[in-house]
């Protein structure tokens, strides 16, 4: 039976090795699906395989792809508990505050009236 420090050793280095093997085989299909599509199509270059490699990498640095986290995860976690601890007229209100928010970024929606405004303004809507 290992013990803890030698399967953690044992663990890091299995990661390592499938995350060089991915690297390579996505470059592999970079490669081959570039060489396969764009020159026919837009008449650019055939690439080599560290070339796409690269392209696998700049794209990594510029859209942060690759799985991991979601966006947001945090924020949705936090706003979930806080709507989890509401009372339901909390809830109502809430939810009919983010409705009219919406509302009004709408095209279509019919401008929300409150009863302040509803008598000194009228509120022009675009029937684009």
């Amino acid at each position: 039976m290992y013990n803890n420090k030698q399967f953690r050793i044992k663990k890091f280095f299995m990661i390592f090795i499938f995350s060089i093997a991915a690297l390579f085989l996505f470059s592999f299909i970079v490669m081959n699906l570039w060489n396969a599509i764009l020159p026919a199509v837009i008449h650019v270059t055939a690439i080599t395989f560290w070339q796409a490699l690269g392209i696998l990498i700049l794209s990594k640095i510029l859209f942060g792809g690759f799985g991991g986290r979601r966006w947001g995860g945090r924020r949705n976690h936090f706003m979930q508990e806080r709507f989890a601890n509401m009372t339901s007229e909390e809830k109502e209100k809430f939810k009919a505050q983010w409705k009219d928010r919406c509302n009004r970024w709408s095209r279509n929606a019919a401008p929300s009236k409150s009863p302040q405004t509803e008598e000194t303004s009228e509120t022009p809507s675009y029937n684009g």
